[in-house]
């Protein structure tokens, strides 16, 4: 069959792949998106419950993770979360600010991604489902290690071959099919074998943003606490933040689990503070005991928490009878397990539920402004494919926007 000729054709139906189909149409380039799943965008639509968190307006190079923490500035200066905002706005899409610079779909995630195949259909760029990508330059993609010839042979431009139709012949080539996270969604190694085979380096990878699991002694008390939440401060890695945590029935998971789990490293601890309001807990418990002697510790932890986190820890840590017959010793040494509680996660919950992969493409292999491999001319990677990972809070939208932007601008 007949060769199908394109400018540019990219690897990946979601965020990153049509925000620079977009990009590059626009720029009077001819573009095919290939995506193998039946539906483009399925994380897009999975993501913050729905509503999609699209972007957060407090975005900076600190809230990234990677081996070249500079890497990631270039981009994103250039393309701003108010970017992104104004091509929002400009589309009619309604959306709430839930928390300090975290923005949501008023509405439904179908919105956000409507944006994009609106856009993509306004610039000529066509995306084609339902298709895998199994040869590249005559080469086999789904293989080990690097292709002896494969780089070589780019400047003829990118053959492609899929399953079924005829040859795909491409002058730039944009792989944007993220990371391993969430493979019910269609997540898969595709991107990090392309690069293997090109003989690009990839970091190793593990799963991001993703609940903990527990060792059996702490999975036994805290199983009565299934679905209760609280406000915490939780460390690892020497990284802190300030937010919910969520007992479940597997483990410990909510924003602030899910933020310390990209810092953590195995058989490392986790700190807990269930009491942040309060700097001195200790000096607190002596004022509580000279105000009411007779009542419990349980009564006072009410005061900052559920009725059902408050007994639990107090039967747990057998705090139980009243203040007056709790010494200033034991006050202080219920007030230090309350302000920094240790336990040692079993490990995860995996890419199953993980909302990001960590690591990735070295982003030393690849250009910061055009996104293109420095071994590989014509040869981009966008998104969560590369080394590069956000906090909670649409951090990684806006990479996959910051970077789709700048690869489709370099077209």
């Amino acid at each position: 069959m007949k060769q199908q000729h394109y400018d540019v054709v990219i690897l990946g139906a979601g965020a990153a792949g049509l925000m620079c189909a977009a990009t590059a149409g626009y720029r009077g380039h001819s573009v095919l998106v290939l995506d193998r799943a039946n539906k483009p965008g399925k994380k897009i639509l999975m993501s913050g419950g729905g509503r999609c968190n699209f972007t957060n307006l407090n975005t900076t190079p600190a809230h990234f993770t990677s081996a070249n923490p500079h890497f990631c500035k270039s981009a994103l200066n250039r393309y701003s979360p108010w970017h992104f905002l104004e091509l929002v706005e400009r589309h009619g899409v309604e959306h709430v600010e839930k928390a300090p610079g975290q923005l949501f779909c008023a509405g439904s995630s179908k919105d956000i991604l409507q944006v994009l195949l609106t856009e993509c259909e306004w610039a000529g760029a066509e995306v084609r489902l339902n298709t895998e990508v199994t040869h590249l330059n005559g080469v086999a993609v789904d293989g080990e290690g690097a292709a002896p010839g494969l780089a070589e042979r780019v400047a003829e431009g990118f053959r492609l071959r899929t399953e079924a139709g005829p040859e795909i012949l491409a002058r730039r080539l944009v792989v944007a099919t993220g990371g391993l996270s969430i493979p019910t969604l269609g997540a898969g190694p595709f991107g990090y074998r392309l690069a293997a085979r090109f003989g690009l380096p990839v970091r190793p990878t593990r799963p991001g943003l993703v609940p903990f699991t527990l060792q059996p002694a702490d999975k036994r008390w805290l199983a009565e606490l299934a679905g209760v939440s609280a406000e915490v401060v939780a460390e690892a890695g020497g990284r802190r933040f300030a937010e919910p945590l969520l007992i479940t029935h597997r483990g410990l998971s909510g924003p602030a689990m899910l933020q310390v789990s990209s810092f953590w490293t195995p058989g490392e601890p986790v700190t807990v503070d269930w009491l942040p309001a309060l700097a001195d807990p200790a000096a607190d418990l002596r004022a509580a005991r000279a105000a009411q002697p007779g009542a419990g510790v349980e009564k006072w932890l009410r005061g900052f928490m559920s009725q059902r986190l408050a007994g639990i820890l107090t039967e747990h840590f057998d705090w139980g009878g009243p203040l007056q017959h709790h010494g200033n010793e034991r006050l202080a040494e219920i007030a230090a397990v309350l302000k920094g509680w240790r336990f040692k996660p079993s490990g995860t919950e995996g890419y199953r539920t993980a909302e990001v992969t960590l690591g990735g493409l070295d982003t030393d292999a690849v250009s910061s402004k055009t996104f293109e491999a420095r071994a590989v001319p014509g040869l981009h990677f966008i998104g969560e494919v590369l080394d590069v990972t956000g906090e909670l809070g649409g951090f990684n939208f806006q990479w996959a926007w910051a970077s789709a932007h700048a690869a489709g601008q370099a077209l």
